[in-house]
């Protein structure tokens, strides 16, 4: 379950650390060493975890915490990672709104061992195998396999990790960067209008469409959506 993370931290060697190992752990990690630009960024890209240091030079990670709550939707699962070990310390922060909480020293098996664990806990059927199914649509991962109302669906490799990635994420926007490393790689060295293409195939291939319950729609200036409109939540922008 490869999953795409934000660290925060104002320590050169905590963030070296910590990006050696949620990579080798088999994510992404992107760090932050200021509160500011990893703001900056999330109003630009979309993040599934975010690691956050409690005392920096500009704001506290609370403060970050905060805002994320305010202006994501849904805001990513949060794990406060922080030397403040008191018990008031651990309660503000939980109340917060953060999801863990973690004390510096940490082990580095132990932090990824609580990382992978809230991932889980977040994202439960990422990390399945089998069947997923997602109203008329069902998908077969071993096979990469998708059927409408129980006919197949023939869909390239990508076609089929883009539409099952849009799935698991309904109603939350996707940035393009986050989309593109999802299914291309790291730093894909693509054509601008690929990922377009690629969406506007699985629209009209799996039909997303309003008249079947769904729409697949662009976020200005960030990324893609897409919604189950029978959920009752349609919203026409971005909450970015």
């Amino acid at each position: 379950m490869r999953m795409r993370i934000a660290a925060l931290d104002d320590d050169d060697a905590q963030r070296e650390a910590i990006s050696r190992l949620l990579v080798g752990g088999g994510h992404s990690c992107q760090c932050f060493h200021l509160g500011a630009p990893l703001i900056a960024s999330l109003r630009r890209e979309t993040f599934d975890l975010l690691i956050l240091d409690w005392n920096l030079p500009d704001m506290s990670g609370i403060e970050v915490l905060t805002w994320a709550q305010k202006n994501l939707s849904p805001c990513p699962p949060v794990l406060l990672l922080t030397s403040r070990a008191g018990e008031s310390d651990i309660v503000t922060g939980l109340n917060s709104g953060a999801d863990d909480y973690v004390i510096k020293p940490v082990q580095g098996g132990v932090l990824l061992a609580r990382v992978n664990a809230l991932l889980r806990r977040s994202y439960p059927d990422r990390g399945a195998g089998g069947i997923e199914t997602y109203g008329d649509y069902s998908f077969n991962l071993p096979a990469e396999q998708v059927t409408l109302r129980g006919e197949l669906t023939p869909l390239t490799a990508k076609e089929f990790g883009l539409a099952l990635l849009l799935f698991r994420n309904l109603h939350r926007a996707l940035s393009r960067g986050h989309i593109l490393e999802a299914i291309w790689g790291r730093n894909p060295d693509l054509p601008t209008r690929t990922l377009d293409m690629h969406i506007s195939r699985i629209r009209t291939k799996l039909d997303l469409r309003p008249q079947n319950g769904f729409r697949l729609a662009p976020v200005y200036s960030y990324g893609y959506r897409l919604e189950r409109l029978t959920d009752g939540w349609v919203d026409e922008e971005s909450t970015q």
